[in-house]
């Protein structure tokens, strides 16, 4: 039988198969494999009686290591140009790892009652990253946003007090109502119980939530992103093979055609300014710091 985990808790896994849900274990092969399944996975299953049990899992899209997900399909980066003010940088690492992960991204600027954030609109129009002005107050939005995030699995970041849960909540208030269910059965705040939960709202969106859901950040600048981060950049696409000499780290070098695009306008220099930022944090990373 097939089916995809919907929630990972203590070392069972919730499948849903289409027909209902089936509480699993793992095989022991798993962990000899040092192979976890993950909340998003799509596997195969053994059903008997009323348990089951994980035999395989399916081809991955993209997997993240905080939270444990995989195939996710869209990242929804949540920013603000109120309080608290984001910074471009938190946006534009999201959207390398979104890149570099595999999966559509949709930068979020929320709190548009407050502040349209016309700066960081013309960023990201110039770099033709999707991007869309949301207020959970006023209703600013949220109908685009049900619609760009419906028929998808989506994971919501961004730092805190930008309105993740307001939004959440505006987009469908039994999701409040799921959660707080769930986090008073866990006690969650007062245990250290680590719980991702895939959830379903209305209109066919799907929502990953998890204690931390907002952290994926750190765990996801490895080797792999060094090695790829020009790419990631995906409007320093059209000048990356235009540069002087081949190697080219597109930070200083003579004849860059990604800083003759920045200093010509065609390009951002915040985005340039974030790529430099991620390019210093990776540049002494070593194959075996990232294992």
């Amino acid at each position: 039988m097939r089916g995809r985990i919907k929630k990972a808790l203590s070392g069972f896994y919730y499948v849903d198969t289409g027909e209902g849900i089936v509480t699993c274990r793992a095989r022991g092969r798993f962990r000899k494999e040092g192979v976890s399944p993950l909340v998003g996975d799509r596997v195969e299953i053994t059903v008997s009686g009323a348990e089951g049990m994980v035999d395989a899992i399916e081809p991955r899209r993209n997997v993240f290591s905080r939270p444990a997900v995989a195939n996710i399909d869209q990242l929804v980066i949540v920013a603000s140009n109120a309080i608290p003010q984001t910074d471009p940088y938190l946006i534009d690492r999201m959207t390398a790892i979104a890149a570099l992960k595999g999966c559509e991204v949709l930068i979020c600027i929320n709190k548009s009652d407050l502040d349209h954030a016309d700066e960081l609109c013309a960023i990201y129009e110039r770099a033709g990253l999707p991007f869309l002005l949301t207020s959970a107050e006023t209703g600013e939005g949220i109908a685009e946003l049900r619609e760009r995030i419906s028929g998808k699995l989506s994971a919501f970041t961004g730092n805190s007090g930008v309105g993740k849960s307001s939004l959440l909540n505006a987009l469908d208030p039994r999701f409040s109502v799921q959660v707080g269910e769930v986090s008073q059965a866990l006690g969650r705040g007062r245990h250290t119980t680590r719980h991702v939960e895939l959830y379903t709202l209305s209109g066919g969106a799907e929502i990953i939530d998890t204690p931390g859901f907002s952290s994926f950040d750190t765990d996801e600048l490895g080797l792999a992103l060094k090695e790829r981060l020009p790419e990631t950049f995906v409007d320093f696409a059209p000048y990356l093979d235009a540069c002087r000499f081949v190697g080219c780290s597109h930070t200083k070098e003579k004849g860059c055609a990604v800083l003759e695009a920045v200093r010509a306008g065609k390009l951002s220099a915040s985005r340039h300014a974030s790529y430099l930022r991620l390019y210093n944090e990776l540049k002494d990373l070593r194959e075996w710091s990232s294992k």
